[in-house]
Protein backbone atom coordinates (compact mmCIF):
# COMPACT_ATOMS: atom_id res chain seq x y z
CA UNK A 1 0.00 0.00 0.00
CA UNK A 2 1.67 3.79 -0.81
CA UNK A 3 2.14 5.99 1.74
CA UNK A 4 -0.83 8.35 0.48
CA UNK A 5 -3.37 4.93 0.98
CA UNK A 6 -2.50 4.65 4.50
CA UNK A 7 -3.16 8.07 5.20
CA UNK A 8 -6.45 8.10 3.83
CA UNK A 9 -7.43 5.41 6.11
CA UNK A 10 -6.52 8.03 9.14
CA UNK A 11 -9.50 9.57 11.06
CA UNK A 12 -9.45 13.42 10.11
CA UNK A 13 -7.90 13.67 14.15
CA UNK A 14 -5.18 11.31 13.77
CA UNK A 15 -4.54 13.06 10.71
CA UNK A 16 -4.05 16.55 12.57
CA UNK A 17 -2.29 14.70 15.21
CA UNK A 18 -0.09 13.09 12.55
CA UNK A 19 0.63 16.52 10.64
CA UNK A 20 1.19 18.47 14.02
CA UNK A 21 4.12 15.88 14.75
CA UNK A 22 5.69 16.11 11.78
CA UNK A 23 5.52 19.86 11.62
CA UNK A 24 7.48 19.46 15.16
CA UNK A 25 10.00 17.55 13.71
CA UNK A 26 10.48 19.34 11.03
CA UNK A 27 11.30 22.74 13.17
CA UNK A 28 13.00 20.62 15.20
CA UNK A 29 15.73 19.11 12.19
CA UNK A 30 15.81 23.10 10.85
CA UNK A 31 16.92 23.73 14.36
CA UNK A 32 19.48 21.08 14.34
CA UNK A 33 20.84 22.45 10.76
CA UNK A 34 21.10 25.75 11.96
CA UNK A 35 23.06 25.27 14.66
CA UNK A 36 25.47 22.58 12.87
CA UNK A 37 24.21 19.56 14.76
CA UNK A 38 21.94 17.57 11.80
CA UNK A 39 23.48 14.77 11.09
CA UNK A 40 20.94 13.37 8.59
CA UNK A 41 20.09 16.38 6.08
CA UNK A 42 18.02 14.27 3.85
CA UNK A 43 15.68 13.74 6.45
CA UNK A 44 14.10 16.64 6.41
CA UNK A 45 13.41 16.93 2.26
CA UNK A 46 11.24 13.47 3.34
CA UNK A 47 9.27 15.53 6.24
CA UNK A 48 8.79 18.53 3.68
CA UNK A 49 6.61 15.78 1.64
CA UNK A 50 5.20 14.41 4.12
CA UNK A 51 3.53 17.73 5.46
CA UNK A 52 2.46 18.02 1.82
CA UNK A 53 0.89 15.22 1.74
CA UNK A 54 -0.85 15.56 4.53
CA UNK A 55 -1.82 18.84 4.08
CA UNK A 56 -3.27 17.69 0.68
CA UNK A 57 -5.15 15.23 2.05
CA UNK A 58 -6.94 18.06 4.68
CA UNK A 59 -7.85 19.76 1.52
CA UNK A 60 -9.30 17.05 -0.33
CA UNK A 61 -11.42 16.11 2.88
CA UNK A 62 -12.60 19.62 3.62
CA UNK A 63 -13.66 20.12 -0.63
CA UNK A 64 -15.21 17.00 -0.71
CA UNK A 65 -17.43 18.18 2.73
CA UNK A 66 -18.12 21.34 1.10
CA UNK A 67 -19.20 20.10 -2.68
CA UNK A 68 -18.54 17.04 -3.25
CA UNK A 69 -15.68 15.00 -5.32
CA UNK A 70 -17.08 17.17 -9.00
CA UNK A 71 -15.88 20.47 -8.07
CA UNK A 72 -19.05 21.68 -6.56
CA UNK A 73 -17.00 23.26 -3.79
CA UNK A 74 -13.70 23.97 -5.19
CA UNK A 75 -12.23 26.84 -6.13
CA UNK A 76 -11.82 27.45 -9.67
CA UNK A 77 -9.45 29.90 -11.97
CA UNK A 78 -10.79 32.89 -13.32
CA UNK A 79 -10.21 33.76 -16.91
CA UNK A 80 -8.43 36.82 -17.53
Amino acid sequence: MTKAAELRELSPNDLATRLEETRRELFNLRFQLATGRLENPSRIGVLRREVARLRTLETERTLDAEGGPNGAGRRTRRKA
